[in-house]
């Protein structure tokens, strides 16, 4: 997979993540019945639950401001630390995901398939923005040059630009 794939791929998933988040979070604050697949109970329970809330704040609130926030990171310069901190607020989201989901299956014993694609979301990210970091991707080449930059001639001299 090329890097500017990737990076496009990556992008697709922290959107995605962030419409998962902000229907969770609507439904939150609307007090409407989240829409369910055949459970259909098991999202209301988990939504309402005393788990949907951490110091008073949405759950569902928190992941849409860290799908922002690895946004943010994704559409920052091209550059090592770019790619390190989409790694750590993917590893963060990761872990928080996995707590959350803990959760539910431990503690409330309801699942609920929004917060379960949120899951699989985060850790698609994760996996990604690891592998994205390790692969060391530098910018394409196929980006458009500066304005009033001027490319080097390659018959010149070190440092030498064209006229």
């Amino acid at each position: 997979m090329s890097a500017r794939t990737l990076r496009i791929t990556l992008l697709a998933l922290t959107v995605l993540g962030i419409g998962v988040a902000s229907y969770l979070t609507y439904i939150h604050y609307a007090g409407i019945k989240p829409l369910c697949g055949r459970n259909g109970g098991g999202c209301e329970i988990v939504q309402t639950s005393e788990y949907s809330k951490l110091a008073g704040v949405p759950v569902a609130l928190i992941g849409l401001i860290g799908y922002v926030t690895i946004l943010a990171a994704l559409l920052a310069p091209e550059s090592e630390s770019s790619r390190f901190a989409a790694v750590g607020f993917t590893v963060v989201g990761f872990d928080f995901s996995a707590y959350l989901t803990g959760r539910e299956v431990f503690s409330i014993h309801h699942i609920c398939e929004w917060c379960l694609s949120s899951a699989a979301i985060i850790t698609l990210l994760m996996c990604l923005s690891i592998w994205r970091f390790l692969r060391g991707d530098q910018p394409t080449r196929d980006a458009p040059a500066p304005p009033g930059h001027v490319p080097a001639d390659p018959a010149a001299p070190l440092g030498a630009t064209r006229q």
